[in-house]
């Protein structure tokens, strides 16, 4: 059992971030937040009892900065917040995905500076111990003023509107919440927009994102290991006097990584006079690897910078006075998350260029698409081609979001990120390219299995080649499987992580140096 986490507004890391999306650990709240939650509260209070004219307490929103609202009308002003702002389009956020925003969210809220009631906090927090999963359409987001429409989509229930997951069945807000035994609550002065104004979305895709990406990385150097040997790589080229002098962090990781891997490997070799280097795609996989390393290292300080962060707006200070700035803008992760995106497309292309080396007789000397009886057996021909399909995809999706601008709000909102978009691209490129390391490492060990006669495997690949054969069995003819139901196996693998883990047990993988 997962213990339960303390949130303060600190210290959140992205860890505790994959224990409660994906694990279902339960969070409670620090005394200390709890008294600058009501701290910042108390200031609200005061504004609404003073009717000191304060935006986002007693004002309009956006551009309606000048309409006043009166106190009478400050209830019904934030209801109908979330009501018109929840504009969202498509397919629901998956359910990780909606409890990362929703524990980004409290955690954010818990700093003190958004003047939102506890009560409201707890709300929030007992829909995610209790598995209320609201629905969050994924389009819709601009990224600043933060993530309004799907934040507005996940307080719905909490006013008993919307739509929420419950023990996997979707419902109207108000049953779920009943069925969960949380009560309903309706919004106070600056509350609203205290749980709709920020990050929060764009940020919980892309720390999950970002999560996966590493351990992307890391099978990289597995897969990308397992190749080298049924290629008899050369082994000079991850030499540490070699890298030491081109010190990047991501290559010296690899070239670590690998040397680990293969350490033992008679099916490697020396370089030799007949034989000096390997194609890049083998030669080059710490400059390689290591650059996507590097990004992804890099996002990682990124995200555990912005779960720790307040990104409403207004925000109450300590001292008491109303700021309003621009904490909810997206560009800060914005710009990271197509970065993002980059790194992890790159880890595709150079796997579905070594699924192709791996399927060529030409390349390889293996039979061709490696299986024994090739003609009317078709073996591993068209996983190329999916995994081509996937690479280039990723190319497309890898353009830039956060370059792009659409001015919304009646011109006020002059400027936003699209760091929504940016997250989810990254969310899918990396899906892609998991699929395509799942397909070389089929291929790869498919390859093992011809050559292995010929000598041992590393300390690291053993393990792997061990742990995948336990699921996924060699190829000898077509007839013997549906080739789709053997990739999806593979992909399993590698989503639930039990094989990177095993190698880890054995290996220290790292993605930093």
């Amino acid at each position: 059992m997962t213990k339960e986490i303390i949130l303060d507004g600190e210290s959140l890391t992205l860890d505790q971030v994959i224990e409660v999306a994906r694990k279902g650990a339960k969070v409670s709240i620090s005394e200390g937040a709890v008294e600058a939650v009501n701290t910042s509260r108390k200031i609200i209070d005061d504004i609404v009892a003073s009717k000191k004219v304060t935006y986002g307490v007693n004002t309009g929103f956006g551009s309606l900065v000048k309409v006043s609202i009166p106190q009478e009308e400050t209830r019904q002003l934030q209801e109908n917040l979330i009501r018109t702002h929840s504009s969202g389009f498509g397919d629901p956020l998956k359910e990780d995905e909606v409890r990362a925003i929703m524990l980004i969210r409290i955690n954010s809220l818990l700093k003190g500076y958004s003047g939102i009631r506890l009560l409201t906090i707890q709300t929030l927090m007992a829909m995610l111990n209790k598995g209320v999963v609201p629905h969050i359409p994924e389009k819709g987001s601009l990224g600043a003023s933060g993530d309004l429409a799907p934040l507005a989509h996940m307080v719905l229930p909490m006013l008993g509107l919307g739509k929420a997951f419950y023990n996997g069945e979707l419902l109207p807000g108000k049953v779920a919440m009943e069925k969960a035994g949380v009560p309903v609550i309706f919004l106070e002065a600056k509350e609203g927009l205290a749980l709709i104004n920020g990050t929060t979305v764009l940020t919980g895709i892309g720390a999950l994102a970002t999560y996966d990406a590493i351990e992307l990385l890391k099978l990289s150097d597995i897969i990308g290991a397992l190749s080298l040997e049924v290629h008899n790589g050369i082994v000079n080229a991850f030499d540490e006097d070699l890298h030491t002098i081109r010190p990047q962090s991501g290559q010296l990781a690899t070239a670590r990584n690998i040397r680990h891997l293969i350490k033992g490997s008679t099916l490697t070799t020396p370089a030799t006079a007949e034989r000096v280097q390997d194609p890049y795609t083998l030669r080059c996989m710490p400059q390689i690897h290591g650059a996507s390393k590097d990004t992804v290292a890099y996002v990682l300080k990124k995200v555990e910078i912005e779960i720790n962060s307040v990104t409403d707006n207004p925000i109450i200070t300590r001292r008491g006075d109303v700021i309003s700035g621009g904490n909810f803008h997206g560009e800060p992760m914005a710009q990271p998350f197509d970065f993002l995106g980059i790194g992890a497309s790159e880890i595709g292309n150079v796997s579905e260029r070594r699924v192709e080396r791996l399927v060529n007789t030409n390349l390889s000397g293996l039979p061709s698409f490696l299986v024994k009886h090739p003609g009317v057996n078709s073996g591993f021909m068209i996983t190329q081609y999916a995994a081509a399909s996937l690479a280039s995809e990723n190319k497309i999706l890898a353009h830039p979001a956060s370059v792009d601008s659409i001015t919304s709000c009646e011109n006020q909102e002059d400027f936003v990120s699209m760091g929504t978009t940016a997250a989810r691209t990254a969310r899918d490129i990396v899906g892609n390219s998991r699929r395509i390391l799942a397909t070389e490492l089929m291929a790869a060990c498919q390859g093992i299995d011809f050559v292995k006669d010929r000598g041992q495997l590393g300390e690291g690949t053993q393990i792997a080649y061990d742990f995948f054969r336990q699921h996924v069995k060699f190829l000898e003819l077509d007839k013997e499987i549906e080739i789709y139901d053997e990739l999806e196996k593979a992909t399993d693998v590698l989503i639930k992580g039990d094989l990177l883990r095993a190698v880890e047990e054995k290996i220290d993988l790292t993605i930093e140096f």
